[in-house]
């Protein structure tokens, strides 16, 4: 087994029985800047400081490729919901100052069992670095 990274508990790996990794991976940060207005001369621009970095990816959850599309759901959902800040890593690199929260998710259900079950679908997350206070 070749375990490419994690997010939290969420492990990315690649092996005989399972395949979940992600895709479309996305880091982005911005700065904060304000104007101040002056009468009859040019406005000053001020940096006032640095928004929490973004990230953005797709994971792909599939039955066939050894995963419970639900089970994973479900985990993000916790973290999501529960306000969890989680560490994410890949392959030896630690991404962030720190750890990220989820601020939101879209699963794009593909293919379902006879009975209704969720057994192909991809799922973009949204990470929102969160740093110690």
């Amino acid at each position: 087994m070749a375990v490419v990274g994690c997010l939290g508990e969420v492990i990315f790996q690649v092996s005989e029985e399972v395949v979940e990794t992600l895709d479309n991976m996305s880091w982005s940060g911005s700065a904060r800047y304000s104007t101040h207005q002056r009468h009859g001369a040019n406005a000053l621009t001020e940096f006032t400081g640095l928004d929490p970095d973004k990230i953005t990816f797709d994971i792909t959850l599939s039955v066939e490729l050894g995963v419970d599309p639900m089970a994973e759901v479900t985990r993000l959902w916790g973290y999501e919901r529960g306000g969890t800040a989680v560490p994410l890593t890949i392959g030896t690199h630690a991404y962030g100052k720190y750890r990220w929260n989820i601020t939101k998710h879209e699963m794009k259900m593909k293919a379902f069992d006879r009975v209704g079950n969720i057994t192909h679908a991809t799922v973009s997350v949204s990470l929102q670095e969160y740093l110690r206070g």
